[in-house]
């Protein structure tokens, strides 16, 4: 399951410091950007990507021992595949 801001949506909020270059900054102000907003989806993006290779890793095992089995006995129910 991917993690996105709405995954937070209504929960309390903490107030941060986060340091940005000041000409990003400036540029997002100029555009109207929600800094709050985009840094809060940002984070919620890398957290979604570093959950997804924790999992993957803590999994490796079993993607090996899977593709072993298939390299050695093929794709079980291979047969009533129709392509």
């Amino acid at each position: 399951m991917a993690t996105t801001t709405s995954n937070y949506a209504g929960s309390p909020k903490k107030s941060t410091n986060v340091s940005l270059a000041e000409p990003l900054l400036a540029e997002a102000k100029e555009l109207r950007i929600n800094v709050s907003q985009a840094a809060e989806a940002g984070v919620a993006k890398a957290v979604a990507e570093k959950r997804a290779e924790i999992w993957q890793a803590e999994n490796q095992k079993a993607f090996e021992c899977w593709n072993d089995y298939v390299e050695k006995n093929g794709l079980p129910l291979a047969k009533y595949r129709g392509f």
